[in-house]
């Protein structure tokens, strides 16, 4: 694991923690050819210099956030912001469905917006694949 996540992970509490630790193992499982790093404070994976997922401490929970993910078509994840990010929020290592997690991440490989040129592209955002 990339030692600035690890980093990041170590500094949450013990429950969000846990739920770090699990998210960064099976995003690295799912997504070997991904770069990883921390991003405006926050562990996040690239393709191709396109960020796909990385995961976040809220006040209250650890966020999951997948940037093309509303295109996933995915009931168990809330539609973020104006662009065409999904999230699910977490309490407790307990409630991450592994089976989800590794048909999300899937399909954050398959199913991309080119966010990696959102600025030169004034805002507007293409589909990759």
């Amino acid at each position: 694991m990339n030692k600035d996540i690890q980093a990041y992970n170590n500094a949450q509490s013990k429950p969000d923690k846990e739920i770090c630790q699990l998210l960064a193992k099976e995003i690295d499982a799912a997504l070997p050819k991904a770069e990883n790093k921390i991003w405006h404070a926050h562990p996040v994976w690239f393709l191709g210099g396109n960020p796909v997922v990385g995961y976040s401490k809220l006040k209250n929970c650890i966020r999951l956030l997948f940037w093309s993910g509303q295109s996933f078509e995915e009931e168990g994840l809330q539609n973020e912001g104006s662009f065409k990010a999904a999230e699910i929020r977490y309490t407790a290592a307990e409630q991450v469905n592994t089976k989800d997690l590794k048909r999300w991440l899937k399909k954050s490989e398959k199913i991309q917006w080119d966010y990696k040129n959102i600025v030169k592209r004034r805002g507007v955002l293409e589909r990759l694949k």
